[in-house]
């Protein structure tokens, strides 16, 4: 992934946090993905009063990209915290959104943890969900 491009997805999932709907925890996540073909998907987190309904922003940014006719990514940014304030640590994706990411991306995708734009780990999606389903043929 071209440096500006990752610059940009960190920016990106930095501002998606606050477009969060939050109201039960009050931890706002941001993520932005970006496509093969250069284009930039973000999402947040969506809370429900039935828990299990909500949606986590990595999901929603890479659902939002598949919607729109995308198969293949480059690389995603996450970053998470209360609502409202910096983020003081670094948020993981859960093992749902791992999986997810599983089904669309090769096990190097780059997986950007934010807390903000000077510090980001970097890991490969084989490091955070080495166990994954991936038996499918994905064509």
């Amino acid at each position: 992934m071209e440096t500006s491009k990752r610059t940009e997805i960190i920016e990106l999932a930095i501002r998606a946090r606050e477009r969060a709907y939050v109201p039960y925890s009050n931890f706002s996540v941001g993520a932005a993905v970006l496509t093969a073909e250069g284009e930039i998907f973000t999402g947040c987190n969506i809370e429900n009063l039935s828990y299990p309904a909500g949606l986590c922003a990595e999901r929603t940014a890479i659902f939002s990209a598949v919607a729109a006719g995308h198969r293949k990514f480059q690389g995603i940014a996450v970053s998470g915290g209360m609502k409202g304030e910096a983020a003081k640590d670094f948020c993981m994706p859960c093992g749902m959104c791992l999986q997810v990411m599983s089904e669309f991306c090769e096990p190097s995708f780059p997986v950007l943890i934010v807390k903000n734009e000077q510090e980001v780990q970097e890991y490969q999606l084989r490091d955070l969900l080495p166990h994954m389903f991936d038996s499918l043929d994905k064509g």
